[in-house]
């Protein structure tokens, strides 16, 4: 008995050892522990750097009587079930769903005490908001060529040999070929996923000098967090502003936003995460939207490149590396742009739900908030609706 209460200490001593051992090789695991699949206030335990909003503001019409129609349209679920959109958002628990045309807010649905000017994170929707401010910057000089060697912007990852062939493009494309192991395949592996790591991690600098390759630079397409990181760093160190400074000058206060937004740091003045760490509210969010729409334009003036927006939406010849749901969409320039039936819209998404979805041919924006979503790609069908224009679901 005395022999087995020994080992059973013994185990007891490895064991939470072994838990130190580990958590303090990985401090962040604390974290991953503590907060596990980050929600959209998760943001708020990072530091925090603001682009200010705009002194002067725009306004979207809003219409004393709003398009209740919508309420009972029929759309897909995420197990492809026809059901109205009304139920859609109820078990998405969508927060937000704003629907404007024509400048003409119509349609507007809140939920768990959300509002239009509710601060929000947008997880992966950041990703093509940093896809903005690299066009930007292009634009500007401050970038020279989409085909330079990231070294060339960051030269600490020189030390680094995997980083040697990877160009600009290659991460704006997602072929990098850097190691990257995502969240999915169950809770341990979720747990040690560098999912979890680079949005928990308070030294992302630290962690991608010791980021290895996988693949040669520009042949495997992978969606992954660190490729927008490093476009983050780059900007950062080739602008000499901090992503927040940046898009505030050259975004932000350009496009008449009516609210602060934010950006998470991972520790302060440290480096920006530009993948999954941009807040906003719904109303300016879809000003990101008319941007698009625009063109790029905003009262007259040219605030993204044309041919950076014609580039960002439209993949031209290239063979898509991905095909994400019913409308086989392809992450192009870190945007959602789909490649069945008669297309032409795109969308900035985020996991949980989170969307900004564009429809120049109807001239729509639809901006969505969510706890989790309810799947599926309905926006077309209510972007067709309202325009009168027809559509159909293909078959499954």
């Amino acid at each position: 008995m005395k022999i087995l209460k020994k080992t059973l200490l013994i185990l007891i001593y490895t064991f939470f050892f072994s838990l130190f051992v580990l958590f303090l090789w990985k401090p962040y695991l604390l974290n991953v522990i503590k907060y596990r699949t980050p929600n959209a206030e998760t943001y708020k335990i990072f530091p925090q750097e603001v682009s200010h909003k705009s002194d002067s503001i725009f306004h979207f019409i809003r219409t004393g009587k709003q398009r209740d129609d919508l309420d009972t349209l029929h759309v897909l679920d995420g197990d492809n079930r026809s059901i109205p959109l009304k139920e859609y958002i109820k078990n998405g628990e969508i927060n937000l769903f704003m629907v404007i045309r024509n400048d003409s807010v119509l349609y507007e649905r809140y939920h768990n005490g959300y509002s239009d000017s509710t601060l929000t994170s947008i997880f992966s929707g950041a990703k093509s908001i940093i896809s903005i401010m690299i066009g930007q910057a292009l634009e500007d000089g401050s970038i020279k060529n989409l085909n330079d060697k990231v070294t060339r912007y960051i030269p600490e990852l020189e030390s680094n040999p995997a980083f040697e062939q990877v160009t600009l493009k290659n991460l704006l494309d997602m072929k990098s070929g850097l190691e990257f192991q995502d969240a999915l395949g169950g809770i341990v592996k979720a747990f040690f996923s560098d999912e979890a790591k680079y949005y928990y991690t308070d030294d992302m600098k630290a962690q991608l000098m010791k980021v290895k390759l996988a693949n040669k630079p520009g042949t495997v397409w992978k969606y992954k967090s660190i490729d927008p990181i490093l476009l983050g760093w780059v900007l950062k160190n080739a602008t000499g502003k901090s992503v927040a400074q940046y898009f505030e000058a050259n975004v932000w206060q350009k496009i008449g936003a009516e609210y602060n937004a934010t950006w998470g740091l991972d520790q302060v003045d440290g480096l920006t995460n530009t993948a999954s760490r941009f807040q906003v509210t719904g109303i300016d969010f879809a000003k990101i939207g008319r941007l698009f729409l625009n063109k790029g334009r905003y009262n007259g003036k040219q605030v993204v490149p044309e041919r950076w927006v014609n580039q960002s939406i439209n993949i031209g010849k290239e063979i898509p590396a991905s095909a994400k749901g019913w409308q086989k969409s392809a992450h192009h320039y870190l945007w959602w742009i789909p490649q069945e039936g008669e297309n032409g819209d795109y969308s900035a998404e985020g996991m949980l739900g989170q969307r900004l979805y564009i429809d120049p041919k109807t001239n729509t924006i639809i901006v969505q908030f969510a706890d989790h979503g309810a799947g599926n790609y309905p926006y077309r069908k209510i972007s067709r609706y309202l325009s009168g224009l027809p559509f159909s679901y293909p078959k499954f």
